[in-house]
């Protein structure tokens, strides 16, 4: 039982989307075999994948104000109730996990509230008596990486034998709704949709990957069957809505090679390791978001305009920096990572234009590009 293991009873807190608390996997990990007690707290959007990680003991929600796209109002009861239910669990140390961007000092406030003696996080801002560890994460440091990089600071090492990548403790068979030939996914989705590509881009690569001989299984998220519909055709077989979260780990890891862009699924086929052909709009850092630890190429145009804007709705006329990308770049990243990839691309553990990003490993490979140019060298 959990209560027999030695070590604090601690608190994650990962407020964020499914990609997100995918990320948060290695350090969430590190914290629960040092920990006698961990849970997870997690938005609404992340609850699914928090159910799907190796270590937490349970897991919370709590649909944060200050971080929710479509952000509720505070409401005093709400606020209330989430103080009482970490009083009543008695936490004696908490991590808060951020994007570099994000400030934890909102959640910080209300573990204080409820009585969390010591809290860790990645913080710029004075954080007063709110923080007793203020680290600071490297510049340009993949998420996955910086997270794991607080657990440590926080004396919470990983577990022997951990490799660090991204895991999930299983998921079901899938071949019932995929059937038994070898297949690619095609996930035309993104909850931004700047980081996606619109849906008649979407559309030509089903065709044209049918056309070279691939088996296109399209997935999508409840309330995308529209836009499934419409990539699928009479091209591939749609899945769009018909797979929760578990059973679309089981689709992901039953294909030859995910294509999707810098959203949740990318991550969970990172998860089951999948390869993943990564539709990398700029709009955020390639360094912190690419597919972590598991062979990918990426493809967009890093010099979009968009780049480093953080907009959630394309800025710039005609979706550059995504659908010109051509169904040859496509095709051929699929055929590389299917057939094991050429020498320089990459290869199992790393992230293209990147290193593992753990302590004392480096491993750099060349990263696809729209002009197919080498990406720079950067902290992964």
């Amino acid at each position: 039982m959990s209560a027999a293991r030695p070590g604090p009873r601690t608190l994650v807190v990962r407020l964020d989307s499914a990609g997100d608390v995918l990320l948060a996997g290695p350090a969430v990990r590190a914290v629960a075999a040092g920990s006698s007690h961990t849970a997870l707290l997690c938005g609404p959007q992340g609850e699914a994948a928090g159910r799907l990680l190796p270590g937490p003991d349970e897991v919370l929600a709590y649909d944060a104000p200050w971080v929710s796209f479509d952000p509720p109002e505070v409401r005093r009861e709400e606020v209330r109730a989430l103080v009482d239910a970490i009083a009543a669990r008695r936490f004696d140390r908490a991590l808060i996990l951020t994007s570099y961007h994000q400030s934890p000092l909102p959640a910080a406030l209300l573990l204080k509230l409820a009585g969390v003696p010591w809290i860790g996080a990645d913080c710029e801002d004075y954080p007063g008596s709110l923080l007793q560890l203020r680290h600071r994460r490297a510049a340009y440091r993949h998420e996955a990486a910086a997270a794991l990089e607080l657990a440590e600071a926080a004396g919470f090492a990983p577990p022997e034998g951990d490799d660090g990548a991204l895991r999930i403790d299983g998921h079901p068979a899938t071949a019932h709704l995929t059937g038994e030939d070898p297949y690619v996914v095609l996930h035309p989705g993104a909850a931004v949709p700047a980081r996606a590509w619109t849906p008649e881009r979407a559309t030509r690569a089903a065709a044209a990957l049918s056309d070279a001989g691939h088996r296109v299984v399209v997935t999508g998220s409840p309330g995308e069957e529209s836009l499934t519909r419409r990539v699928a055709g009479r091209h591939a077989l749609d899945l769009g809505g018909r797979t929760a979260l578990p059973e679309l780990a089981g689709v992901l890891a039953g294909a030859r090679v995910v294509i999707a862009g810098n959203t949740g699924p990318a991550h969970l086929a990172a998860a089951v390791r999948t390869p993943i052909v990564s539709l990398f709009a700029p709009v955020v850092s390639a360094d912190r978001w690419l597919p972590y630890r598991v062979p990918h190429l990426r493809l967009g145009r890093q010099d979009s305009p968009c780049a480093g804007s953080r907009a959630r709705h394309c800025p710039v006329e005609g979706h550059p920096c995504l659908d010109s990308i051509t169904d040859e770049e496509v095709i051929g990243a699929v055929e590389a990572l299917t057939a094991g990839g050429p020498a320089g691309a990459a290869v199992a553990g790393t992230g293209t234009s990147g290193t593992t990003g753990t302590a004392g490993t480096r491993a750099t490979t060349r990263a696809t590009t729209r002009t197919g140019t080498p990406a720079r060298k950067a902290a992964a």
